[in-house]
């Protein structure tokens, strides 16, 4: 299964999202995008219109990660955006059957995503249709969050759960935890504040992915 490390945009200088785009696509081809709608979490931040402005910009993946209310109301704008990978939280509980007719009609990736205190369960009835799972390390809504440790035994359970696809893990990744990450069956790392916080970014993100345990 292959590895990627995600860097996620929230944590880049918004002035200059283009550059700090071509800061990472020569070591990584993964971009992570959060997208909040200040309802589902506190917070606000990209629209579809900031997705299509860097679409141009880069071949990199564009593994959007919609932390909103109505994901099935706007999936579509985000997937003529210019998203290869939609994500949805399924404490939304989207119906299974639109979410696949739709993203995979755009011939996308279908990620469903987890938040730290719902019960795993949740994700059996996106199984069949999910391309990717997202565990959420930290609660989702802010970067700069510290790893909560028990995400550990939920990532575990989550890859018994789900062997075959892409395993994402989302919040507070860096050198010293993202071996054990990997190790409990992660593939995909999203990685903020440790690599748009680093004045090298394509040196952090090599650093990270040597220290990635491969299963």
């Amino acid at each position: 299964m292959e590895l990627h490390i995600a860097p996620s945009i929230l944590a880049a200088d918004f002035a200059a999202l283009g550059a700090e785009i071509k800061s990472v696509e020569t070591a990584t081809d993964y971009l992570h995008i959060d997208i909040m709608d200040g309802h589902f979490v506190p917070n606000l931040s990209f629209g579809p219109g900031v997705v299509s402005a860097i679409r141009p910009l880069t071949n990199m993946v564009f593994d959007v990660h919609l932390m909103i209310s109505e994901p099935l109301r706007y999936a579509k704008t985000f997937l003529d955006a210019g998203a290869d990978i939609l994500t949805v939280h399924c404490e939304c509980h989207p119906d299974p059957n639109e979410l696949d007719k739709l993203v995979h009609s755009y011939d996308c990736k279908l990620g469903i995503s987890i938040s730290p205190d719902t019960d795993l369960e949740e994700l059996r009835p996106y199984l069949p249709y999910a391309d990717m799972i997202l565990v959420m390390s930290v609660y989702p809504g802010f970067g700069g969050q510290s790893f909560i440790e028990n995400s550990i035994s939920r990532i575990r359970k989550v890859r018994q759960m789900a062997p075959e696809i892409d395993l994402e893990v989302d919040g507070g990744i860096g050198i010293d935890n993202i071996a054990a990450v990997t190790k409990a069956g992660a593939n995909i790392i999203v990685a903020g504040s440790s690599v748009f916080g680093a004045q090298n970014r394509a040196e952090r993100i090599r650093a990270l992915q040597e220290r990635c345990v491969t299963i």
